[in-house]
């Protein structure tokens, strides 16, 4: 079953969640990845936007569904070899050769807001849908490179404001931080405008690239360095 579909708008190609509340798991993780390849191998493309078709959610963030019976069976391989496929997904997104768009339709929680904030730019519906990190309420603590990355899309005073509270923020409010490029009425305007924004660019990859491996060097490298070693500790936090 697919829960991520490719598609192309001209030269900008659209990857679709569409599982519902598009939850994270090892198969959102692996398809992502997949994705995110088929993308890269298609030199035709020149930027990459990521929706859902869910009318209420964009992604509502990890599957506890999937995750709390895999943490009482013990299966703690699935669930490090998922953070570790997931952290691949972000580490991708930073250091794509195209701009990375997402077009945030319906509420982004927790992972589901932090994956957007991997990406290069935001833009999000003023009439639908929330962004929160409900961590904190959840005792679930982020990892040091979801920290990192978080901050190069939203500035401390909010980050600070956000994480610490877990209150859930309105694509207005986000537009006034610069969280988001924009907040549009409806799906349809907001679509418009990512699309619109996406099929601007024109740049080239290999430069593209060393831009935002220079940008996002020491972003990596936590997520290479400061993960691991929390990772491979989950059995010892249970």
């Amino acid at each position: 079953m697919a829960v991520i579909e490719l598609s192309a708008q001209g030269q900008v190609a659209v990857l679709t969640m569409c599982n519902g509340e598009n939850r994270h798991n090892p198969v959102f993780a692996s398809q992502m990845l997949a994705r995110l390849a088929d993308v890269q191998a298609n030199e035709e493309f020149k930027a990459l936007i990521i929706t859902s078709d869910d009318e209420k959610n964009w992604s509502q963030g990890i599957d506890v569904e999937w995750l709390m019976p895999a943490m009482q069976q013990h299966n703690f391989d699935e669930i490090k070899a998922f953070m570790y496929d997931m952290d691949e997904v972000f580490k991708t997104l930073l250091l794509f050769p195209i701009p990375v768009i997402a077009a945030i339709n319906g509420h982004a929680f927790g992972n589901g807001a932090i994956l957007s904030c991997a990406c290069d730019f935001r833009f999000m519906r003023s009439d639908r849908g929330f962004f929160c990190f409900p961590e904190v309420d959840l005792s679930i603590p982020f990892l040091p490179g979801m920290i990192a990355f978080v901050r190069k899309a939203i500035p401390q005073y909010r980050l600070n404001e956000m994480k610490l509270t877990g209150r859930r923020v309105s694509g207005a409010e986000l537009a006034a931080d610069h969280v988001v490029e924009g907040a549009y009425e409806g799906n349809e305007a907001l679509q418009a405008k990512a699309l619109a924004f996406a099929a601007g660019f024109d740049k080239k990859r290999a430069i593209f690239a060393e831009h935002k491996k220079r940008m996002h060097r020491e972003i990596i490298n936590v997520i290479d360095t400061q993960n691991k070693p929390l990772i491979d500790a989950v059995k010892l936090m249970v």
